[in-house]
């Protein structure tokens, strides 16, 4: 990070407009410009492009949706900061409305600055004046008057930033949990377990039972994430309680979606408890991806937990659960203990033979593309 001088940034926006002409002049359609609102002399951070990654995310999100194609696309990060310019086969308004929702209903929106300039050379103008990034007041009456100070400014767009990312990356996560289930009864075949083929052992549910189950769920993931980061500096045990509570609440909806059957309390416990993790370890700047660290920092939330369930078990109870009548039978703790122990089945022999069948996979495929290159030749 380094600080710029007015100077750089004069010449950024006047490099800007060059190019935006020239695009204009190029396809006689709008030209939709993207950068990011960041007052002060430090325009580029780690920080900052990861805001801006986040909103090209929405941004082409938005206009696949909208169906308006891009007819020609650049990006740029520099010390002056991040930028995008592209020229969008789209009617001005039509493109300026979708800008418009990004910006006002992200989470990092008012950090977003999604200008559409019309083929006529016009900037569209916004309807409303934006708020103040300090004390919320609409207009640009505090900007003008230089109100607020410099480290006031910074300290409210380095909070925006870290809000906004944490409910980014919360939603991303809960897409991808949520995802992950429904891959997983779709994954075919799975000898004696519900799959696209058939019920296998199980009697009472089927492959919509399981949709149903991951629809009733969603959200919980993200809430175990948001918990595991609101309780990062607590005590594992502290933090370990969230979740229990979270996922009893989503023990409750999944019966309400299956009618009572269950399908998804084991992924309620450990990948609940994985999402707790992920948000122990997050930082805005770069959340964890070392899956070993998410595995441990899991066993450490949940072993003191887990062990106190085993303790305290009590023979006579009924009815008890099949990994409680095992644990009585043989002493062996099922899932419960293996992510009381980091997971060791999954890094230790999960993960490596995916990771051989996934490399054996490409080169399969890319043996088959050179083949078929020869053979054209």
């Amino acid at each position: 990070m380094r600080e710029i001088s007015l100077q750089e940034v004069l010449d950024a926006r006047e490099r800007r407009a060059w190019k935006q002409r020239e695009l204009l002049r190029q396809f006689q359609r709008p030209v939709l410009s993207f950068t990011m609102n960041i007052p002060g002399p430090v325009k580029d951070s780690p920080l900052i492009r990861r805001g801006f990654d986040a909103g090209l995310r929405r941004l082409d999100k938005a206009l696949e949706q909208a169906g308006l194609p891009l007819l020609s696309r650049e990006e740029r990060r520099e010390p002056t900061g991040c930028e995008l310019l592209c020229a969008v086969e789209a009617e001005a308004a039509a493109l300026k409305a979708v800008c418009l929702e990004i910006e006002e209903r992200s989470p990092l929106g008012r950090l977003f600055d999604l200008d559409v300039i019309g083929p006529d050379g016009q900037k569209l103008a916004r309807q409303e004046e934006r708020c103040c990034l300090v004390c919320g007041k609409r207009g640009r009456g505090c900007a003008s008057r230089r109100v607020h100070s410099l480290s006031e400014l910074d300290a409210a767009v380095t909070g925006l930033l870290r809000q906004g990312l944490l409910a980014e990356d919360a939603e991303a996560l809960d897409r991808l949990a949520t995802k992950a289930l429904l891959d997983e009864v779709d994954t075919t075949p799975k000898p004696g377990l519900v799959d696209r083929n058939n019920n296998g052992s199980h009697q009472d549910m089927d492959p919509g039972t399981f949709r149903r189950s991951a629809e009733a769920l969603r959200g919980y993931w993200k809430g175990c994430f948001l918990t595991g980061a609101e309780t990062a500096d607590a005590s594992p045990e502290a933090a370990f309680a969230g979740l229990k509570d979270l996922g009893l609440q989503a023990e409750n909806a999944m019966f309400r979606a299956t009618g009572g059957v269950n399908t998804h309390k084991g992924a309620l416990f450990t990948l609940g408890t994985l999402c707790g993790a992920i948000g122990r370890l997050w930082t805005a700047e770069a959340p964890c991806r070392d899956f070993g660290r998410i595995c441990s920092t899991a066993a450490q939330l949940c072993s003191s937990s887990v062990e106190a369930d085993f303790t305290a078990l009590d023979r006579g109870r009924a009815p008890l659960t099949a990994g409680e009548r095992l644990y009585l039978s043989s002493g062996l703790k099922g899932i419960r203990g293996e992510l009381a122990a980091g997971l060791p089945s999954l890094l230790e022999t999960a993960l490596p033979r995916l990771e051989e069948g996934d490399q054996a996979r490409r080169g399969e495929a890319g043996l088959s593309r050179i083949r078929g290159s020869s053979s054209n030749a």
